[in-house]
């Protein structure tokens, strides 16, 4: 898959506005300031393709991506930021579920981030659950992996997998939009998915 063959393809605030999925479509969700962005610019090797905020909250719109002509990239709002007003945190909470319960898209994968530095908050415990109680397939990526020491990391990791329901059985891949951790393999998990995609593309 070539990755730097991506472009940005439009941005939607409400669930109404989303057309139907037109192809395989892997969405990246967590909490405001987890670091989506930076994600997925490190891994299509782009520097601003999705933008940087340095406020917190500021994603207020799901973002498309189209990778390669093969998959859909989707970039859905932060939740859980306190200093907004109830009537956006509204929005925000409508545009997301309205486009994870559309049973119609073609999602393939919904890549979950969490800050590794931290526990798992109640928001990220809460989208755990929906998303094993809609079968969603997902998995979740722990964020800015750097900037744990070799202890640190191997106590969140340990305690992530009690923090969140399912903990033990659930992939989670440790990441850093800095240094590159997880990168290859998470291009990887994207490529596995696109393979049948890939297929019934080259025979049109």
């Amino acid at each position: 898959m070539n990755y730097q063959n991506v472009s940005f393809i439009a941005a939607y605030g409400r669930a109404s506005q989303l057309p139907p999925s037109k192809r395989m479509e892997i969405a990246f969700a967590g909490r405001s300031n987890v670091g989506k962005s930076s994600l997925i610019n490190k891994l299509l090797g782009r520097k601003a393709l999705a933008r940087v905020s340095a406020v917190p909250g500021k994603t207020a719109t799901i973002n498309f991506y189209d990778l390669d002509k093969t998959i859909h990239l989707v970039d859905l709002p932060g939740y859980g930021y306190a200093k907004v007003a109830k009537s956006e945190k509204d929005r925000w909470a409508e545009l997301i579920e309205g486009y994870l319960n559309d049973e119609q898209r073609d999602i393939a994968l919904v890549v979950l981030l969490v800050d590794m530095r931290h526990p798992a908050t109640r928001l990220d415990v809460d989208m755990v659950n929906y998303l094993i109680e809609t079968e969603r397939p997902f998995l979740v990526v722990l964020t800015k992996a750097d900037k744990l020491n070799k202890k640190e990391r191997e106590e969140r990791l340990s305690a992530i997998a009690d923090e969140l329901p399912c903990g033990e059985e659930l992939t989670i891949l440790p990441f850093s939009s800095q240094t590159g951790e997880g990168v290859d393999v998470l291009r990887g998990i994207l490529e596995e998915l696109s393979a049948p995609e890939e297929i019934s593309r080259d025979e049109e």
